[in-house]
């Protein structure tokens, strides 16, 4: 009968010692302390993300790292709300549209998104609903405290 050896490899994901444990050895999974351990977390997760596909281990290490990222910039870098005008202001000129295209896109007259990003009026309710639908963001990021 023969006797079965207990295995010396570290694996996480397979039999042998994989990417995991490489990026691990790079750099530790832990709580972030500092910009410079910030600084090098985010050379990491540019790294991963740059690749034109990653391996399960890799798309778990990028998971955590960027939870411990998320959190480290949650308690260290607040963020300030911002109004109405500032964020539709914001997302016409990322989407590289019109005034007019914000309006008709999504249901609201283009005099009311005129109004807004002068500041002469707020967004109500139903406004948010449309633009956040037309702009696929959260109807939260336009309750600000304004």
């Amino acid at each position: 009968m023969a006797v079965k050896r207990a295995s010396t490899s570290r694996a996480v994901y397979g039999k042998t010692e994989d990417r995991y444990l490489d990026l691990v050895r790079q750099l530790p999974l832990r709580p972030l302390r500092t910009e410079s351990d910030l600084d090098a977390a985010i050379a990491v997760i540019d790294a991963l993300i740059d690749r034109p596909a990653l391996t399960t281990p890799e798309q778990d290490y990028l998971d955590v790292l960027s939870d411990l990222v998320e959190a480290y910039e949650a308690e260290t870098v607040p963020m300030q709300p911002v109004g109405d005008a500032d964020l539709l202001r914001f997302l016409i000129e990322q989407q590289g549209i019109s005034q007019a295209a914000a309006g008709h896109g999504a249901g609201i007259a283009e005099s009311t998104i005129s109004e807004v990003l002068a500041g002469k009026r707020k967004l109500n309710r139903a406004q948010i609903a449309k633009l956040a639908r037309y702009f696929h963001v959260e109807p939260g990021a336009f309750l600000s405290e304004f």
